[in-house]
């Protein structure tokens, strides 16, 4: 009870001290748990969403997908004869059955041909309207559509695209372009996550998704009363055989739920990894405060000893003051988690995914969760400090204000820190030399974490060397001022190193993510440069985005092109001369002038002999992987057709960025052996200008396309700019999760230089007596927490970079060999670190010059 006492004391009575060591627990308590209830509260709106729009039972087409998408490589939904309907409304359990047609591979867009696709990447709709989506959506306005004319718009895509009764819309599909007026908008009965929802009347739906009246997409069945649903399927499957695919409204619930999940997993784990690191930074700050409670207190410590306290009882003491920050500061982050969902909840709907705080899930195991973390993260932490305590000698600790310094245990540290270092420079080295990048990226992943490691346990060595140099080249110019900050910043040099140490992490993981995506835009704008022979290449701007074949003969016959070459997927099963069959391999099928377009390497043959009759090319690995030479032949058994005897006419190599690993055919080949009715749609089209037309040319592309938003026209030039941006927006993302580990560790330069001021009261006011004025001793800690700001700069940037050095090694591997080193962001982020220093010391720097000199010098 006396410990408990004792501890609750000194907690309250430093409570000021220890605000910022539980704002970095809650900060990354907070993140945690707001990242677990956002995640849950998407997968239970999901979850409510496909429970409530399946039917007991539905019927697919064959080829259709499990989670219910009816896109295909033709553009064109799988569908089923209007005879099906029938066959399963004569099945045994069944009350109704009806069917449906709807499609995702559609543009939608406005009377100013603006796309009325959702901006967070979730499907467009477009399907039939029927008695299920009556049951889950209620017509607010207007009436459902009646006739070729009208459509029905859900109200989240009306509302934000500000459509109203008698718009007219666009649906451009692989039929071609429908228009309709809108004839009503529904609003759903549960959440929509933010899919655009575009109804037709049945016979329309057909017409402009498939072409043709009489067949369907899906069929929605419905229990008698008193069947079940997996009875009810058994009955349908025996009525209609084992040719199609018959879900009950679990199994289509639980297919897309694990599509959903595995996306949300992705970002889950992401997001909880960048936790992990502000986590990491959050232990330098509270080693650091307990480390100078400990030593502020050691004649306290010592009196306590005197007098009859045991090691035990004192090192538990401090460990009592942890668990209590631990728990204030686990607590108040799992409420501010919540917060942080509702925030996050906030973001997706100003991106167009709508989240209910109805559907706001927190499920039990996110609080135990963020105070189990919380809590044994702050007492870990604690643990050598209150270790360090408990060793204080009662006698040492009674002659001296302050904690001795063990110089044998920073010599271990050293040594410890050297080899630590080293072993992690030596597996970098191995990574960087590795012949694959499978094996490489081990021994990266052990050389990433070992010198991390190595650089925080020999931090008080390269603090004491560092801090020095910096001293001469930044402080030296301010005079004794800039020398009494160098030797405050050297007065501790662990201090220092676990406190640049922080700042150290976040900056590395920067800089080596930037050294990353900056190489990869490199190589890849230097494989373009190489490889790509055309001007402009025409895409979708969404993988599912096909070009129909209206409009590539429209693009055909813009004026000013010499070639244009079609470019298209097909899925097929390879047999190979050494008897194994490859499966779910993909043909490249196009034109023969893709090999003028392609400057692809071979190692054998010529790429352009690919492209003959009954002719192939595979890539290198395949062909050394199943003994293929030229002029072996290849059994390719196309999905979608019949079974090719494919002469293999040139082996591509695998050192290459663009089209790696692809196997090329001519589309006049694929046609042989697939019908007109099955063959793929265009997933690019290249176009080359005649000499001295490409700006003509490039003008009356765009204007080509201007009938297909969904295309996109670019140049060679604006196809860098894109994958730059597409890279940019990646890692800015990172860096702004990144930040929360930064705001930690910033919190820890603000924390080490308050407690500085604390511990050197007596001190501060001897300066002052003797001279100092409150300018100089303000700008004395401001110098001191640049310079301790620009040390873990240092050390990040370096060791980030090397990180980053090594990891494009690896990518060289796989054809990304430049190495660009983004200087113009390492050096913002250097020079923002020393502003970091400055801002860091505001209110530390501004309590000092406060103090009273009289009552400082009488500070014991």
């Amino acid at each position: 009870m006396t410990v408990l006492k004792t501890s609750l004391r000194n907690f309250f009575a430093h409570k000021g001290r220890m605000a910022l060591s539980a704002i970095a627990v809650l900060l990354s308590v907070a993140f945690v748990s707001g990242t677990l209830v956002f995640t849950d509260t998407m997968n239970t709106t999901f979850d409510k969403l496909f429970q409530a729009t399946s039917s007991d039972v539905t019927v697919s087409a064959k080829g259709s997908s499990d989670t219910g998408e009816t896109t295909s490589r033709t553009g064109k939904p799988p569908v089923m004869p209007a005879s099906v309907v029938g066959k399963v409304r004569g099945a045994q359990g069944v009350e109704k059955a009806e069917g449906t047609v709807g499609s995702t591979a559609v543009t939608v867009i406005d009377a100013h041909r603006d796309k009325l696709s959702p901006s967070s990447g979730a499907p467009t709709i477009v399907g039939s309207w029927n008695s299920n989506d009556a049951r889950t959506m209620k017509i607010t306005k207007g009436t459902a559509p009646q006739g070729p004319d009208q459509v029905m718009v859900d109200e989240d895509t009306a509302s934000k695209h500000h459509l109203k009764l008698g718009d007219d819309i666009g649906m451009i599909s692989v039929v071609g372009t429908h228009h309709a007026r809108v004839s009503g908008i529904a609003a759903f009965q549960v959440t929509n996550p933010g899919a655009a929802i575009f109804y037709l009347d049945t016979k329309t739906a057909q017409q402009t998704l498939v072409g043709k009246t009489g067949v369907y997409t899906n069929v929605n069945v419905t229990a008698a009363k008193g069947v079940t649903n997996d009875q009810l399927k058994k009955n349908v499957t025996a009525a209609l055989g084992h040719g199609y695919k018959v879900q009950t409204a679990k199994e289509v619930a639980d297919a897309n739920q694990k599509s959903v999940e595995s996306f949300l997993n992705v970002m889950k784990y992401a997001m909880l990894g960048f936790a992990g690191i502000a986590f990491l930074v959050g232990i330098f700050l509270i080693i650091n405060t307990f480390s100078m409670l400990v030593a502020q207190r050691t004649r306290e410590i010592g009196l306590m000893r005197a007098i009859g306290s045991s090691r035990r009882q004192v090192n538990r003491s401090v460990l009592i003051e942890a668990l209590l920050l631990g728990v204030i500061g686990s607590v108040l982050g799992v409420g501010a988690g919540v917060g942080i969902a509702v925030g996050l909840m906030k973001l997706m709907g100003k991106m167009g995914m709508h989240l209910s705080t109805d559907d706001l899930t927190v499920a039990w195991t996110t609080p135990a969760v963020g105070l189990l973390l919380g809590v044994v993260v702050t007492v870990l932490a604690a643990y050598l400090p209150a270790r360090r305590a408990g060793k204080v000698s009662p006698m040492a600790a009674l002659r001296d204000a302050g904690a001795p310094a063990d110089a044998r245990a920073g010599a271990v540290r050293a040594v410890i820190g050297l080899l630590l270092t080293a072993a992690g420079g030596w597996s970098l080295y191995v990574a960087a030399t590795a012949d694959k990048a499978k094996a490489g990226s081990g021994w990266l992943g052990l050389g990433v974490v070992t010198t991390l490691i190595g650089f925080v346990v020999i931090g008080p060595l390269l603090a004491a060397g560092l801090v020095r140099v910096l001293g001469a080249i930044i402080l030296r110019i301010f005079g004794p001022v800039g020398r009494m900050a160098e030797r405050n910043a050297l007065r501790n040099p662990r201090r220092t190193g676990a406190t640049g140490a922080a700042l150290m992490i976040g900056l590395a993981l920067v800089a080596c993510l930037s050294v990353v995506g900056s190489s990869m835009v490199a190589s890849a704008t230097d494989q373009l440069d190489k490889t790509v022979g055309t001007d402009f290449i025409i895409q979708g701007d969404q993988e599912y985005t096909l070009i129909n074949p209206q409009m590539v003969q429209k693009i055909k016959a813009t004026p000013g092109l010499e070639r244009v070459t079609e470019y298209k997927l097909l899925d097929a099963d390879l047999a190979t001369p050494d008897g194994r069959v490859s499966e779910k391999e993909t043909i490249n099928a196009a034109d023969p002038t893709y090999a003028q377009d392609l400057r692809t390497k071979t190692v054998a043959g010529n790429l352009a002999d690919a492209y003959k009759p009954d002719s192939m090319s595979v890539f290198e690995g395949f062909a050394k992987k199943h003994g293929i030479k030229l002029g072996s032949t290849v059994s390719v058994d196309f999905k979608d057709g019949t079974t090719a005897k494919l002469t293999v006419r040139a082996i591509t190599s695998d050192d290459v960025v663009v089209d790696k690993g692809a196997m090329y055919a001519s589309i006049a080949t694929a046609a042989k052996y697939v019908p007109a009715d099955r063959m793929p749609l265009d997933q690019l089209v290249f176009a080359t200008a005649k000499d001295g037309q490409k700006a003509a040319a490039y003008k009356a592309l765009k204007s080509t396309l201007r009938d297909d938003p969904a295309l996109t026209v670019r140049d060679q030039t604006d196809y860098k700019k894109a994958l730059k941006d597409q890279i940019g927006q990646l890692l800015n993302m990172i860096y702004g999760l990144l930040a929360l580990a930064i705001i930690v560790a910033v919190l820890g330069v603000v924390n080490t230089l308050a407690l500085s001021v604390v511990e050197r009261t007596r001190e501060i006011g001897l300066m002052r007596a003797i001279g100092l004025s409150r300018r100089q001793l303000r700008r004395m800690i401001r110098l001191e927490s640049v310079v301790i700001a620009v040390f873990g700069a240092l050390l990040g940037l370096g060791l980030g970079m090397g990180w980053g050095a090594t990891a494009q090694q690896l990518l060289a591997l796989e054809g990304l060999k430049v190495l660009d080193i983004p200087w113009p962001t390492i050096i913002t982020v250097f020079v923002a670190s020393a502003f970091v220093g400055l801002f860091a010391a505001l209110i530390p720097a501004f309590r000092a010059g406060r103090m009273n000199v009289l009552n400082a010098i009488a500070t014991d």
